[in-house]
């Protein structure tokens, strides 16, 4: 069963937000170590090589539109060696990853679904007989923002082998983590929506058949919330949101896609809130406005993503070059109490929501061992103060002990309810027990 494959929400580093499209071997294993020391006793443990590793130009965040890719006999992309020297030889990423491995933590990579358009272009072979990469390709089926692949003719001959085989070599590489893209958003197919359900079914079969277990995450987003069932039948993890980033809409928007998946978060199967863009990202950006800088959100909004995701349950990715980390950042992603949370909490709701103008307040409560935990969220662009009263979450008793989750001390309460005072788009996290 895939499911027990991740039985808490994955936690880890990827390099999307700050190297794009250019991540090399120097800064992968350079925050492999940096996790291992920092943040693997904390639970963090994947380390993600994102897009365009088989590309031996990769210089910023950007695709080079039809570069040629590092390909093998049968038409699987293989890293580049200018990017990754360790893998010359036909080693791939099994040198990488035998590295992270040794520190205690797990390595997994991006790929795109379908077969890359030089195979099809170039009639190259598989590992199926009789049949080559041109007879299986869908030239029809084609990613709108990275045109490196065609979609499968699912229906074909050689359509299964090929994503058997491609998974044979990751499982001989050592991969515990498969990012695919280009597949869960209905956004991409409006016509059709949720088209490739077929090749996420194909993906599992291959996973399943491989003889290594890989969680299985779908992006982008928005994945459709009336296809719960088939998510969770054949990934570990999804995305609700498209491309998410350091901007207080996005943030924002993220408690109403919550809200719309709070029933469907279930051990091994979790709607994906998508990265955290803290400390420094977009190192390789070309637009000097954008380029090699700290998040745009200020601290306390930082709290409320970090608050959202951790009641939520989220999957938590951080996206900063993590070597780069401020002690802020760092305090974040050590908070061992929200992370307690994170993994063995379950039944986050929202608990009310009350905004005009989308400035208000909103609760989230959710359920732990022996304990409540309650968010306040303040939307507004002022200060708030929030109240709460404890008795409405039937947590029994008349005295109770209420822990402030980021300040790390007893918050005061009174017959049942207490009050924080909540920074503009800020967040308080508490935890509810009884005296």
């Amino acid at each position: 069963m895939h499911k027990k494959l991740a039985p808490t929400p994955p936690m880890g580093w990827n390099s999307w937000d700050c190297y794009g499209a250019a991540v090399n071997e120097e800064q992968l294993l350079a925050n492999a170590d940096y996790m291992a020391e920092h943040l693997k006793d904390y639970g963090w443990e994947y380390i993600v090589c994102d897009i365009q590793w088989s590309e031996p130009t990769a210089n910023s965040f950007y695709y080079h539109y039809f570069a040629p890719l590092c390909m093998d006999e049968y038409s699987r992309l293989i890293p580049s060696v200018e990017r990754f020297p360790s893998s010359a030889g036909g080693k791939g990423f099994k040198p990488i990853a035998d590295y992270i491995h040794s520190l205690g933590l797990k390595f997994g990579i991006h790929i795109m679904r379908g077969i890359p358009r030089q195979a099809a272009h170039q009639n190259t072979k598989i590992k199926c007989e009789g049949v080559t990469a041109r007879d299986i390709a869908n030239p029809s089926s084609i990613c709108l923002w990275n045109p490196d692949m065609y979609g499968l003719n699912t229906n074909s001959k050689g359509a299964q082998e090929y994503y058997d085989s491609i998974f044979e070599l990751y499982a001989s590489w050592g991969v515990d983590y498969i990012k695919c893209d280009d597949i869960a958003n209905t956004e991409i197919f409006p016509h059709n929506p949720y088209s490739a359900r077929k090749e996420i079914e194909m993906l599992r079969k291959a996973i399943d058949k491989c003889g290594r277990p890989m969680v299985l995450s779908l992006s982008p987003g928005p994945a459709p919330v009336c296809e719960h069932e088939h998510l969770a039948a054949n990934a570990n993890l999804w995305r609700m949101t498209g491309d998410f980033w350091d901007e207080w809409e996005k943030l924002h928007s993220m408690f109403e896609r919550c809200y719309a998946w709070q029933e469907y978060v279930q051990p091994g199967a979790w709607p994906d809130c998508d990265m955290l863009p803290l400390g420094r990202i977009q190192k390789t950006e070309e637009l000097e406005e954008y380029r090699n800088r700290y998040t745009r959100f200020t601290h306390d909004e930082q709290i409320t993503m970090m608050t959202l995701w951790g009641i939520f349950r989220s999957p938590l990715m951080m996206g900063g070059e993590m070597r780069e980390n401020d002690e802020f950042t760092l305090s974040l992603l050590q908070n061992r109490e929200l992370i307690d949370m994170h993994k063995h909490s379950h039944g986050a709701r929202q608990f009310s929501r009350e905004e005009e103008d989308g400035k208000g307040k909103i609760i989230w409560t959710s359920t732990g061992e022996g304990c409540k935990y309650v968010a306040l969220f303040n939307t507004d662009d002022k200060k708030r103060d929030i109240s709460f009263d404890i008795t409405k979450i039937s947590i029994g008793g008349v005295k109770y002990s209420v822990w402030d989750m980021w300040s790390h001390e007893e918050h005061a309460v009174t017959d049942g309810e207490f009050a924080a005072s909540v920074n503009p788009h800020g967040a308080r996290l508490f935890k509810i027990t009884i005296k």
